[in-house]
């Protein structure tokens, strides 16, 4: 006889999203994280969408999902309520009534690598990726201290408990090597008063910790030879005095030697849009058409500037409004950039410096650029929710969430 694997609650499947999109990636502006919901529910069915717009509540609660993940938020600018007379606060209270949560995942899900501009360029072929504007990695340190054999899982689990030994997906990360550690023992400390001691530790006639209690038939004066071993893990530098500390109550003896090491930042893998490259270079149309059928169908289409005939193969790509990013792309060297919602005057201006060359812009529509991106969550989600012995069944929405429905050519417009 079977048993089902039990379900995961709100709060398991929160921790996986947030080990994916680190909170902290947000922008200072950003509003993201569990909107709604209680985290000790029990989630079976999880549906993904870019927007929380009616269509999506529509589906989700059809479906009877448990839990809505989108990449836009609902409330990215305060709110003082959500009366569900309110358009917003209407959608809350639809969501509450029928026991399905929303969670936020935006510019942390942008800058994660993979992320949301990762999969626009997977989308497009691209291969060999970087960031189009990096972010730095946040500060590191690396904690060493030397442990004896019998006590060196319980200082490693006591400092991934406070934080360190955290890579990437990877959890109580530690390297270790055998070594011998000498000392000599010095003269043990003088009793304490008892009026210095606790009525506590007075009643249980507690010896002083530390070496000597460690090794208590050793004399002073006498040399030591220990068998320890070598333990060193990183850990982000807000989280180090969280982590000594927990060394210290773990480790056996009072005062352990550690040593700590602030490691030099560089601009890692996380970062804004994406730049990559090809397998062979074509025409702009040619890459135009390639681009219109990858993503999903809209009004809009796809909008190119550039010669149709120019050659590309050095591509940049970011899912989401991307004009702000012109001198990142202009540092680039890529020959197109293929973005959302590019305005007049700044697709313009960059246009007019690069004369008859590159870069050249491709504009679609921001939904589209962002749908890829969901495909990529739910093989991630259901993967790590596999391994936790917990699955869900999760499930991407096709509705479309783009605002425009139609378009009309101008009459005598330019075709080339």
């Amino acid at each position: 006889m079977t048993t089902e694997a039990p379900s995961p609650t709100l709060a398991d499947v929160v921790a996986v999203l947030e080990r994916m999109y680190d909170p902290r990636w947000a922008r200072d502006w950003d509003a993201v994280g569990l909107v709604c919901g209680d985290p000790e529910s029990p989630v079976r069915r999880v549906l993904l969408a870019v927007d929380p717009a009616p269509p999506v509540i529509e589906e989700a609660l059809t479906w009877r999902a448990d839990l809505l993940i989108t990449h836009h938020p609902l409330l990215l600018r305060p709110v003082h309520g959500v009366p569900a007379t309110d358009h917003k606060g209407r959608v809350v209270h639809q969501l509450v009534r029928a026991g399905c949560a929303l969670y936020t995942a935006h510019t942390n899900a942008d800058v994660a690598a993979p992320g949301v501009s990762d999969a626009l360029a997977r989308v497009l072929g691209l291969t060999d990726l970087v960031p189009l504007s990096a972010d730095d990695e946040d500060p590191v340190d690396k904690i060493v201290t030397f442990v004896p054999e019998a006590a060196v899982e319980k200082v490693i689990d006591a400092m991934a408990a406070a934080g360190a030994g955290e890579v990437g997906e990877y959890q109580r990360c530690a390297w270790t090597a055998v070594g011998t550690g000498t000392f000599v023992q010095g003269p043990p400390p003088p009793a304490p008063q008892l009026g210095a001691m606790s009525e506590e530790d007075a009643e249980a006639g507690d010896e002083p910790h530390g070496l000597h209690a460690q090794h208590p038939d050793q004399e002073p004066g006498e040399r030591e030879a220990v068998e320890e071993r070598r333990v060193e893990m990183v850990v982000p530098r807000q989280r180090r005095a969280a982590a000594l500390a927990a060394l210290r109550v773990a480790h056996p003896y009072a005062e352990p030697a550690a040593d700590v090491y602030e490691l030099a930042t560089w601009s890692g893998p996380r970062g804004i849009g994406r730049v990559g490259t090809l397998g062979t270079p074509t025409s702009l149309r040619e890459f135009a058409m390639l681009v219109a059928e990858a993503l999903p169908g809209t009004a809009q289409g796809v909008r190119i500037s550039g010669e149709p005939t120019s050659v590309v193969q050095r591509v940049a790509v970011c899912g989401g409004a991307g004009d702000s990013l012109f001198d990142a792309v202009r540092d680039s060297g890529a020959d197109v950039f293929v973005t959302a919602d590019l305005r007049h005057h700044p697709a313009s201006e960059l246009r007019d410096r690069a004369g008859d060359g590159p870069p050249y812009l491709v504009d679609v529509a921001h939904w589209a650029s962002e749908w890829p991106w969901l495909a990529g969550v739910s093989n991630r989600l259901e993967g790590a929710m596999d391994e936790l012995g917990r699955p869900v069944e999760v499930h991407v929405s096709t509705r479309t969430t783009d605002p425009w429905t139609f378009r009309l050519p101008s009459p005598g417009g330019v075709v080339r």
